[in-house]
């Protein structure tokens, strides 16, 4: 039996700190399923698109890794691809307590999913997408924080406007 595990989140951008997450899932799981979704409560700064697009680029070297674009309810996306499994990556306290309270939300819909909890490495304890996001905003060199592929589609985006 193939152990699946699925890294969710809007990866908006992905960043170092996400990668070394899903780096580390896919040492431990037969398969990780990145699903890229959605948040109706983010204005998103990249398209879905571009988010899985970055992602597959930048998570091409590890074979186990699958990027999707994940729709509707978290749980009901795994039990259709027969994962039971949910990895969340924790910096802080405060990463936890929302993290915690979606977990239980999760395990009272669908008790056949479990959500297992990765402390992130010291060196990307500060990361988020949103600093990462409102600092290239400014012009701040982000390129140790994303992958190229993210430098690039902010570079892009820069020429753009």
């Amino acid at each position: 039996m193939t152990k699946k595990a699925m890294c969710p989140g809007s990866f908006d951008p992905i960043t170092c700190g996400h990668i070394d997450i899903i780096t580390r899932t896919a040492r431990i799981f037969d398969e990780v399923i990145v699903t890229v979704f959605d948040n109706p409560n983010k204005d998103h700064f990249f398209p879905c698109a571009d988010r899985i697009r970055m992602a597959r680029r930048s998570l091409k070297s590890i074979p186990n890794v699958v990027v999707e674009k994940g729709e509707g309810l978290l749980v009901e996306y795994a039990r259709k691809r027969g994962i039971g499994v949910v990895i969340k990556g924790l910096r802080a306290v405060s990463d936890f307590e929302y993290e915690f309270q979606m977990a239980q939300m999760n395990r009272a819909i669908a008790n056949h999913v479990e959500t297992l909890f990765m402390m992130t490495r010291p060196e990307h304890s500060y990361l988020s997408s949103s600093i990462v996001k409102e600092l290239a905003e400014l012009g701040a060199d982000v390129s140790e924080m994303v992958p190229a592929e993210v430098m690039e589609a902010f570079r892009e985006r820069a020429a753009k406007t």
